[in-house]
């Protein structure tokens, strides 16, 4: 529970005044109800009893009638706007919580993010954070609001009625409603999880059955893999089959607690009006208040089912979301930098280091080739310069200063792996600087020997595929350089960027980089002669 009360208290952040009002609508919509038959009851019995006594012609009835009119429009009223206002602002609290999600996924070590699969991010982001949205919705508004009616109503029917009938229906519904709701969670929870387990599993085998569906076909895996997926859905059929029929069974004991109460409410009651203590009419409250009450305790049967989903959901988030807090760091510099190795060693676990005193200075507007052969280290340093990974001895610094006490964007690094989205070619090239011109992505486009190429697409804004489909590999390596073009970085890292490149085109690309950032300090692996032969220094590696 105190996962799903920190997601709660995220969620109320975000939203605070919005789930606040619809608290409290919440709250008047269960006294409207409670009042509506309370009422009802009072007045059909007191006018019963006035026109058995003789007395039906003196009786307000115009008052009370009324009254319940207003009782009635009211509560469908207030109902209305509960669920505008608690609906749209778990909504919005839902979205914020992705973007959140999102950052803190951003923060991870590149060794952890390069272990994320796409569908487990996706169903974190997705997934997860919609099986939350029964958080304030079904689990703790419901109970917060429903625990304050039945508070109000243990005083306002010691008071209209008697303190023993308050007090057998605030027991009954209080003792009873929580023993069969906790009986509920401790049923459905694993099949809840199970089923949500077994609904992530479909979704990330069907991903990965979209979008390797060539491969899998080529390899003859293809059956295989829809098989999987179908074996997921089978699982998640059965747990949620479970999950259905505790929820039936939850509700239907809340139902008999219901009962018990009003029965309970109207023996005592019916005790009462007989020795005299109190009228029939007020008896009558107690009874019809006692089956109102039972709206305080029914939308508890959906947290019921979804209490093993949200937990684990919850659980999973929170484990992304508590980031430790990062320290303040420096504005990424904006001018020519020198970037400089001093003695750096760094290895993996046990085994040799792959780099042992490693020293290197790249001044602004020098380009320095890494060369050697590969597993010897090249890509390591060029990520250890981005600081996705961090020496075990030695620094790694811009100037004087370590890489890790920049922000974000310190570095350029352009990996071996295109990273583009599904979106125009134009909003491609503006995740690295949304404010850019169309001018200047022409410029950066141009740099790279690009423009043909786009051109022939249908311009800027000629869409691209999922993963940046539409376009061929040295396009879409050619096509994230322009991206880093437009950063206009300090220093510029860039692992093998000719591959998959003719000769000629190699060398345009290389010279427009070169072109385009005269003042840049330009790290790159280097494989091929037109990469070695554009360096201004070669340094080898593993000689």
């Amino acid at each position: 529970m105190r996962k799903l009360w920190h997601i709660f208290r995220l969620m109320v952040q975000g939203e605070r005044k919005a789930l606040l009002r619809g608290l409290a609508l919440s709250i008047l919509v269960l006294i409207m109800g409670v009042s509506l038959l309370g009422l009802s009851g009072w007045f059909i019995v007191a006018a019963s009893a006035a026109g058995l006594i003789g007395t039906g012609a003196v009786f307000d009835v115009f008052r009370p009638s009324a009254m319940v009119r207003f009782l009635a429009i009211g509560r469908t009223a207030t109902r209305y706007g509960e669920r505008i206002l608690t609906h749209d602002a778990t909504l919005r609290a839902l979205a914020k919580l992705r973007v959140t999600l999102l950052a803190a996924l951003s923060t991870r070590s590149h060794d952890r993010l390069i272990r994320l699969r796409g569908a487990q991010a996706l169903n974190r982001i997705v997934a997860d954070v919609d099986a939350l949205d029964g958080v304030p919705l079904r689990l703790f508004l419901p109970l917060i609001a429903g625990g304050m009616t039945q508070l109000l109503a243990l005083v306002v029917l010691s008071w209209l009625v008697d303190w023993r009938v308050a007090v057998v229906i605030f027991a009954t519904f209080t003792c009873g409603g929580l023993a069969v709701v906790l009986w509920g969670i401790r049923q459905a929870r694993q099949p809840s999880r199970r089923a949500e387990s077994a609904a992530q599993a479909f979704r990330s085998r069907f991903i990965d059955l979209v979008t390797s569906r060539g491969d899998l076909t080529v390899y003859g895996q293809l059956p295989d893999q829809v098989a999987a997926c179908q074996v997921a859905e089978t699982r998640r059929q059965a747990a949620a089959t479970t999950t259905d029929l505790i929820e039936r069974q939850a509700g239907a004991g809340l139902m008999v607690i219901s009962a018990l109460a009003a029965g309970a409410a109207l023996w005592i009651g019916g005790g009462l009006a007989e020795a005299g203590e109190i009228t029939p009419a007020r008896a009558a409250i107690g009874f019809f208040a006692a089956l109102a009450l039972m709206e305080t305790v029914a939308p508890l049967r959906r947290s019921v089912a979804e209490m093993g989903r949200m937990i684990g959901a919850a659980r999973r988030v929170t484990e992304l979301t508590d980031v430790p807090e990062q320290p303040e760091r420096r504005v990424a510099p904006s001018g020519p930098v020198s970037l400089r190795f001093d003695a750096v060693t760094f290895g993996r676990g046990t085994a040799a280091p792959v780099l042992k005193d490693f020293t290197l200075s790249v001044e602004p507007g020098e380009w320095v080739a890494l060369k050697g052969p590969s597993g010897v280290g090249k890509s390591t340093v060029l990520l250890l310069a981005a600081g996705a990974l961090v020496p075990a001895e030695g620094r790694v610094c811009l100037d004087d200063l370590d890489v890790a006490d920049f922000s974000d964007g310190a570095t350029t690094l352009v990996g071996q792996r295109a990273a583009l989205v599904q979106d125009s070619l134009a909003d491609n090239l503006r995740l690295a600087a949304p404010e850019t011109s169309d001018a200047e992505l022409w410029a950066a486009l141009d740099a790279v020997a690009l423009r043909a190429v786009v051109e022939a697409k249908g311009g800027l804004e000629a869409q691209l595929g999922p993963r940046g489909a539409g376009l061929s590999g040295g396009e879409a390596r050619r096509l994230v350089l322009a991206r880093a073009v437009l950063r206009k970085p300090s220093v510029l890292l860039l692992d093998e960027p000719t591959e998959g490149l003719d000769t000629a085109t190699a060398d345009q690309v290389l010279a427009g980089l070169r072109r385009m950032l005269p003042d840049s300090a330009v790290l790159m692996a280097a494989h091929r002669a037109e990469e070695q032969g554009a360096a201004d220094r070669i340094v080898t590696l593993g000689a």
